[in-house]
């Protein structure tokens, strides 16, 4: 297992010192004392689970020291202690196996391969072996943890718990019960009145917190934003039909009329002062890296927004009023909005307990909720961890004039998110209160998505977070998948560039995965990164996280357990490689000779034939499979000769023309040959293997590995409707048998194809599992002399 760690920061050998001194390592007069001494001395303290001499002595004897001495043997007639030695002890601490791992002849071969980081200076003296202690505490177990994490789940920090925060290498250490947690429910007024009872909205805020020893001490709060926290509702009935024709639209361009205030209702006055909540949280946490920084002394606070049970409103997805309930948590923690004990009394509870600083945290919509709050600037937040975030809800649910659904949700839209998440519904006379009200909205949100056009119109425009960009005051990390196609990678691509325009810090992380956390992936120390970022960012320790941790960190598409530090991802000057398009062929060299490549639409018919099973679809249609080659044009290069890196987005140009008055086009981008690649989904390496916190909270340990080779990888695909040739927001028409120039993006990549593989473009009309399905055959021409693809590549 090879492993990335980019939050193992250089310290000074004083500050070194003053730090295993804070964590009780060693005391202050160990320089006076023998490197074998001090040596015997760590290794009494690596057993914390061990509470007598004895048991120290016989955790002790279960090491080797070479291949022919135990430690114990080596402790009873000290000599010089080599590094070969010390880390022969040390992966063993670590959690790696004599013979089975590494060999006791070469231990810092094995950590070369591996990655892991050791110090190379003689340990002629204790400044060498401190900086060697240090250097193994802060790197990773065989288990995806530190080695002073993987000591403080067996108990090291016991003496020490609940008393202050305590950082070690710029990172929060776990020196807080989580098995007694302070676990409360408060309801924050908002500035909404969405379910339009003639009251402020209140808004159940659920908050997980670790009890301190000290009162005046005060933590921060890392917030997640979850419309999925108190459950959702069956949307069967909801889901629309995707058998449906392209409709024919009138020429025009949308408009964006401004949105109108509504009167607000008055706030309630407060009637009694109260420090303690009325009523215990009962639901659970539910992400893990939250969980693990409560140990840490993060609080943990959860809202599923208006419209979610025991909140008032109704939901109206990603609007306006969304956001606005996302950040009236944030103002309640910061210390400037009102919260109440309960719905009723009128008692207010204020959050003193907290610093004032706020995180959020999350993937999906969760993630969405934390973008669409950090672009109001809002005074309290000062980062956010992005996880698979829609930072447009047009690029979810819409693709240039196409209704294009997230994958494995066909017919899902605005106004089914909105129902899903509605879990007022869940207890019978909340429900009867709103259920008016919300089928209204309901009915005003199928009305605005506009599922007949497919338009960006102004509902979508309202719904655009990028737009604020600007207003962005907190710091920021996007985590994505560049094989997401859920929430896909153009949200967090977009985002990025429009950061680029203020002067808050950012970072991007691009896995190979889908739509997934990657915080138990021991290849990359990701939840060591966002602990050096969010010590940085709410606890203000000095330890530089902004300039310690790469701008862009990417998985390799081809190596497992690989991970590049970039500077950036598709900036807009990246070279491009031009190729050109001749009868099944993709080629560097400009055509000279006319050619037409003919193609139809009636994959509908097949598609149904077979099932309607649209993985099965994908598959088939990318092989050329016999049905469904003549409703596609696919053209490959020659095996290549060098690797292409490809980064950013593809552009394709397409002169087309069509037998009807409506068409659309979509395209993939393919690395075909035969061979081993990453699974499509990571791997269980070790079931409850990543411990997460001294009270025995654990998480699957996860990785990608090398699959089954397989002929074909998909590295991108986009779409476009006809009529919307010259923008998403603009209509043109489209006239029978008369050719058109097409020119839009797929979506953003970062994607090595390989030597010997071949790069591959398939053009068609309708995707099975993402645009609506006509039945009407519709005839396609491609004009391949105006056709053009142009793709960003780089050096590694």
């Amino acid at each position: 297992m090879k492993i990335n760690q980019f939050a193992q920061i250089k310290v000074t050998p004083k500050q070194r010192d003053a730090e295993l001194q804070r964590i009780g390592l060693f005391l202050p007069t160990a320089k006076q004392q023998t490197v074998s001494a001090n040596f015997a001395h760590f290794l009494r303290q690596c057993f914390p689970e061990a509470h007598t001499t004895t048991t120290k002595q016989e955790a002790i004897a279960n090491l080797m020291l070479t291949t022919d001495q135990s430690v114990p043997a080596y402790l009873a007639e000290p000599s010089p202690l080599t590094l070969t030695q010390f880390y022969n002890v040390g992966l063993q601490l670590l959690g790696y196996e004599v013979g089975s791992d590494f060999s006791l002849a070469e231990p810092l071969s094995f950590m070369r391969q591996n990655q892991l980081a050791f110090s190379d200076t003689p340990l002629t003296n204790n400044d060498a072996l401190f900086t060697a202690i240090y250097l193994l505490l802060t790197t990773h177990t065989k288990m995806g943890v530190t080695y002073l994490d993987d000591l403080a789940n067996r108990g090291f920090f016991k003496a020490y718990q609940g008393k202050r925060p305590l950082f070690f290498n710029g990172k929060a250490q776990a020196v807080f019960d989580t098995q007694h947690l302070i676990k409360e429910v408060v309801y924050v007024e908002s500035d909404l009145d969405t379910d339009q009872d003639g009251q402020r909205d209140l808004l159940a805020a659920t908050i997980f917190r670790p009890a301190v020893a000290e009162p005046q001490l005060k933590i921060p709060a890392l917030y997640t934003a979850s419309p999925y926290y108190k459950g959702t509702n069956n949307v069967d009935k909801y889901m629309h039909n995707v058998d449906q024709e392209l409709a024919t639209k009138t020429p025009g361009k949308e408009s964006y009329p401004e949105m109108q205030a509504k009167p607000l209702p008055a706030a309630r006055t407060p009637q009694k002062q109260a420090t303690t909540s009325e009523k215990t949280a009962t639901d659970h946490s539910n992400y893990s890296l939250n969980d693990y920084f409560l140990a840490r002394g993060f609080a943990n606070v959860y809202a599923g927004g208006i419209g979610t049970r025991d909140s008032d409103g109704i939901r109206t997805c990603g609007s306006a009023a969304e956001t606005s309930s996302t950040t009236a948590i944030i103002e309640w923690l910061a210390g400037n909005r009102r919260a109440f004990t309960n719905r009723t009394d009128r008692i207010e509870i204020k959050a003193d307990w907290c610093n004032g600083n706020v995180a959020m945290t999350g993937k999906s919509y969760l993630g969405t909720l934390a973008t669409a709050a950090a672009t109001t600037g809002v005074a309290g937040l000062k980062t956010i961890i992005a996880e698979a975030a829609i930072s447009s809800w047009y690029d979810y649910y819409r693709d240039n004039g196409l209704v294009v659904a997230p994958v494995d949700c066909q017919g899902e839209d605005a106004d089914v998110l909105a129902a899903l998440c509605q879990s007022r519904q869940k207890d019978a006379a909340d429900k009867q209160k709103v259920e008016k009200v919300f089928s209204q909205e309901l009915a005003k949100l199928k009305a605005g998505q506009d599922r007949t056009s497919g338009n960006y119109n102004a509902f979508w425009d309202a719904r655009n977070y990028r737009k604020n960009a600007a207003n962005t005051k907190a710091d920021v990390v996007l985590v994505h998948g560049l094989n997401d196609w859920n929430v896909k990678p153009r949200n967090a691509e977009k985002m990025w560039q429009a950061l680029k325009q203020t002067k808050v810090n950012r970072k991007l992380i691009l896995h190979q995965g889908k739509h997934i956390y990657i915080n138990n992936m021991p290849s990359l120390d990701f939840t060591d990164m966002m602990n050096l970022w969010l010590s940085y960012e709410l606890y203000d320790v000095a330890n530089n996280a902004p300039k310690v941790l790469p701008n862009v960190t990417i998985q390799d598409n081809r190596q497992p357990e690989t991970w590049h530090a970039y500077h950036d991802w598709a900036p807009n000057d990246r070279k491009r490689q031009l190729f050109y398009f001749t009868p099944s062929t993709l080629q560097t060299k400009e055509p000279t000779d006319a050619a037409f490549v003919p193609f139809k639409d009636d994959s509908t018919a097949v598609f149904k034939q077979q099932g309607k099973d649209e993985h099965r679809w994908l598959n088939d249609f990318i092989l050329g499979k016999a049905a469904y080659q003549p409703s596609q044009a696919q053209f490959k290069t020659q095996p290549l000769t060098q690797p292409l890196l490809i980064d950013g987005n593809i552009d394709i140009t397409l002169q087309a023309a069509v037998d009807q008055t409506t068409g659309l086009l979509s395209v993939m981008v393919i690395d075909y040959g035969h061979d081993q690649r990453l699974g499509a989904d990571p791997t269980v390496v070790a079931r409850d293997g990543y411990q997460l916190d001294p009270a025995g909270l654990t998480q699957d340990l996860v990785e990608f590995q090398l699959a089954a080779a397989t002929d074909y990888q998909l590295i991108t695909r986009g779409h476009i409707n006809l009529q919307n040739r010259n923008g998403a927001d603009q209509v043109v028409p489209v006239n029978p048998h008369e050719f058109y120039t097409v020119h839009f993006a797929l979506q953003p990549t970062h994607f090595t194809v390989p030597a010997g593989h071949q790069l591959g473009v398939i053009v068609y009309a309708s995707d099975m599992g993402m645009t609506v399905r006509p039945e009407t055959v519709a005839h396609y021409q491609l004009d391949l002399n105006a056709c053009q693809l142009s793709v960003p590549h780089m050096k590694k």
